[in-house]
């Protein structure tokens, strides 16, 4: 019996160049590299850059994205890892407090495709990660893109969050 269909978006276009942001987590190298293949093909197919970075573990990948978010210019960020449950609640950790600290930085408006994989075992893992199968990488990256989309479509071009000098006082004259 074959399992769902589902609808697979087309990438966005855009006309200004795009610049994302990969964190990955090599913890499991293979896996690693294959998430990281997949994502870059993702970037490039819609005409995108890429830079990248690691970082030793799934939890440390929220934290490298808020870092960059606030020193340095990149549209999006796709966060690459792999967690495989052991036999210790760590990976309960794990998995809930980094899709936490990346779902909070969305929340915020930064625009991340989440690609850390959260896993039984090493084969659910290789099946996710492998480009030519489930290609989650690849998807974490078009999400991202996506999320950019909507960002260019409704923000304005300066980035920040907070007071602007655009916002006046209560009373105050707009002709000052």
């Amino acid at each position: 019996m074959a399992g769902p269909s589902h609808y697979i978006m087309p990438l966005p276009d855009f006309d200004k160049p795009v610049k994302i942001l990969i964190v990955a987590s090599p913890y499991y190298k293979d896996i690693s590299d294959h998430q990281i293949a997949g994502a870059k093909a993702e970037i490039e197919k819609a005409g995108a850059t890429w830079d990248i970075i690691e970082v030793p573990g799934a939890l440390e990948i929220p934290t490298a994205i808020g870092i960059a978010e606030r020193m340095s210019n990149f549209d999006g960020y796709v966060a690459l890892g792999c967690v495989i449950r052991g036999e210790t609640t760590h990976y309960d950790t794990v998995c809930n407090d980094s899709s936490r600290a990346v779902q909070l930085l969305g929340l915020q408006g930064v625009c991340i495709g989440n690609g850390i994989l959260t896993v039984e075992n090493y084969e659910q893992a290789a099946v996710r990660a492998d480009p030519d199968q489930m290609n989650k990488g690849g998807g974490a990256a078009a999400a991202a893109l996506h999320l950019i989309a909507i960002a260019r479509k409704w923000g304005k071009a300066t980035k920040g969050v907070g007071f602007t000098k655009d916002i006046m006082l209560a009373g105050g004259d707009s002709t000052a």
